[in-house]
């Protein structure tokens, strides 16, 4: 794990690992769960990376990569899918550089990485449990697609820690939305700052400031409005609203609680 990257080699790798890759000018990230023999299961919004329903896609889906016509031989058909893909890992790579997400940093640590989507104050679950609840999602699916609430990365980390937000009309777990998010706000927050300073580094460290802590409230490791969720249950009480609260979720306050069937 390192402060300024967590690039990995592949020789690195082992089945579990929360793997990503920057896409064109670093716009966004895509999220994956590598599951081993060279393959990783990750989330798309019909068949796409990413996707909003609006206009905003225009931006994101052209800052992708240039897909081949040509199906890959090693990844399986994704036609008929239901928004959870297996791919080998260099379709997932799609000439990308590799990254492994951490889990468990410290807050210092998650602080100091200026960009989210990289690192959590949450616990990894163990491995084989992480590429259980992968391959169950590969056949059940993860929902409906929303890149602020319920997107790639999102789908990594619930495999990986088996959390989820209670409150679905609020931000999702994903770092990358808590940094958009966060930019903005951190400015509306430093506009009060004119009033009482017009120096420009005053109120560049109020914005920073802002936006760091919006990051650290918003990370899934942070929230108190996280619950456990088993993975057998996940598709069928998301889609019915159905949650069972019966046990405390580890890596949150004692008031946070995990659901299962």
């Amino acid at each position: 794990m390192g402060l300024l990257s967590n690039r990995v080699g592949r020789e690195g790798l082992k089945a579990g690992d929360h793997i990503y890759s920057w896409r064109n000018a670093y716009v966004y990230a895509h999220h994956g769960i590598f599951i081993g023999d060279n393959k990783v299961v990750h989330f798309t919004r019909r068949g796409q990376e990413v996707g909003t329903g609006t206009v905003l896609d225009l931006l994101l889906v052209s800052s992708g990569p240039t897909r081949s016509q040509v199906p890959c031989p090693n990844c399986t058909n994704q036609d008929d899918n239901n928004g959870v893909v297996l791919s080998c890992l260099d379709c997932f790579l799609a000439g990308g550089i590799l990254y492994r997400f951490e889990y468990a940093v410290s807050p210092a640590f998650f602080l100091a990485k200026a960009r989210g989507g990289t690192c959590t104050l949450a616990v990894s679950d163990p491995d084989e449990i992480v590429v259980h609840r992968a391959k169950y999602l590969l056949d059940d699916g993860f929902g409906c697609y929303n890149v602020f609430k319920k997107n790639c990365e999102d789908f990594a980390i619930y495999c990986k820690t088996g959390l989820l937000v209670v409150d679905h009309g609020r931000m999702g777990q994903s770092g990358q939305a808590a940094s958009i998010i966060g930019g903005p706000l951190a400015a509306v927050l430093s506009i009060p700052m004119r009033l009482v300073t017009t120096n420009i580094y005053g109120m560049v460290a109020t914005a920073v400031g802002a936006y760091c802590t919006s990051r650290y409230l918003a990370d899934i490791g942070r929230r108190a409005d996280v619950v456990k969720v088993e993975v057998e249950d996940l598709t069928a009480r998301l889609a019915t609203g159905a949650l069972r609260v019966v046990e405390t979720a580890a890596v949150v306050p004692a008031s946070a609680a995990a659901v299962t069937a």
